[in-house]
This record gives C-alpha cells, structure tokens and sequence, in this order.
C-alpha cells in the first residue's frame, strides 16, 4: 500500500463518524483532499452535510466537486472538522501548517464540538518537532518577532534555525496576509510550554501546535486504518 492509498484508507474510516445534515469543517492538505473526494461522492448521492473551508484551495476543491459550502461567520459552530497533520504524538498534540493554512485550521477546528484527525503512520512521533514548526506572523516587524521567537526557543533550550517560508521569487503568504516562519527545532520536549510563550509574542498571529484540540486520530498503515486516542 503506497503513501496515497494510505490517505484514501483514514479518510475513508473518518467518513464514518460524518452523519447526515452535518457542519462540517474540512481541513487542507492531502490527505484532507482525499477526504473531500469520498465526500463528494457521498453528496452526490444525496447526503446532506455543509462544509465550511479552512483554506481556499480547499474551497475550490470543494466547489469543483459539489460539496455545499457555508463560510465560518455563516456557522460558527460546527459539529465536527476533518483535518490531516503533518505530526500526532500520542497524547494527540499535533503539529500542522505545512500547507500554510494553520490559522483558518485552527479557528475552525476550534468551533468544532470535535476534531478528526486523519494521517497515515508517518505522521506518528513520540516527540513532535521533526517536522519543521510553522509560525504565522504579521508581515509588520518580522524580523523583530523571529528575534523574539529566537529568545523564546534559547530559553527553552531548542535550536535550530528560523526562516522565512519561500514561495517562487519571494515569500510564501497566507490566505490571510501573513507570512510564515517555519522553525526547525528537531525536538519540542515541552510543546505546551513553548506554545505558551509564542502566544504572548505581539507579531505572531498564530502557530502550528494543536493541543488539546483533536478529539481523536484516524491513522492507516499498511495493514489498514487505527485509531488512535490521548493517551
């Protein structure tokens, strides 16, 4: 089973906890766009649920295939949001914003009863930092708020360098306006200690540590889809 039919098989398993006339946040990335297939074809033919968008690829994704769509300030409570990650340790903290869409992610999954994680078994750490933290931030003195960022991690005893995302000939930008730093810290011991600090920074609108938000994770390896719940 290769990494694509790894993400068909959870988003398949998480079609089974969406119920009919659902709201219904939906996530982005590629593993939440497999999700969007399978749902679409559950529309189709004819199951009722209402989607509300954490970017606006996937609200393209969406509109090109059928999927109903509402924005958040026209549902502002959901019943449940679908949305892959790019790390789960066991306790179901999670680091996301690989495809830049961090911030709509986590105002949505957050105006959710619930949050469904889905993720094939590479995602699965013991301790979250590998993959590369992405920090969304206001482009107004970024320099002096990846200096702060840079404090906050020395104090906390991380390293690794922090850059600014790249996207062509300049630097990526968010749907919102924003730019994102993405931090290589290799390891995050104390993840709730570090999201803490990056919260009290004034330029940092938001960053990629979900904790204690996923409800539960949906993860598929070769032998099929687990689940997976806070330890």
């Amino acid at each position: 089973m290769d990494a694509r039919q790894m993400k068909i098989k959870a988003a398949e398993a998480a079609l089974d906890y969406v119920e009919d006339g659902m709201r219904l946040g939906i996530g982005t990335g590629s593993t939440a766009e497999e999700f969007v297939r399978l749902l679409a074809e559950k529309v189709a033919a004819g199951f009722r649920v209402v989607g509300v968008p954490t970017s606006e690829r996937t609200a393209r994704l969406c509109l090109d295939l059928g999927v109903p769509l509402k924005s958040l300030d026209e549902l502002p409570e959901l019943d449940m949001t679908v949305d892959g990650a790019d790390e789960v340790d066991r306790k179901l903290r999670l680091i996301k914003g690989g495809g830049g869409a961090l911030l709509r992610e986590k105002i949505v999954a957050c105006a959710s009863e619930r949050m469904i994680v889905i993720a094939d078994e590479s995602k699965v750490v013991d301790v979250l930092g590998a993959f590369k933290l992405p920090i969304e931030v206001n482009p107004f003195g970024q320099v002096a708020t990846r200096i702060a960022i840079e404090r906050v991690a020395s104090r906390l005893g991380l390293t690794g360098d922090v850059v600014v995302r790249a996207s062509g000939d300049g630097p990526f930008m968010t749907d919102g306006g924003h730019l994102i730093l993405d931090a290589s810290f290799g390891r995050i011991p104390d993840a709730e200690a570090l999201a803490s600090e990056l919260n009290a920074i004034p330029g940092v609108v938001e960053h990629g540590l979900f904790i204690g938000i996923a409800t539960l994770a949906i993860i598929a390896g070769p032998s099929g889809a687990r689940i997976l719940t806070s330890a």
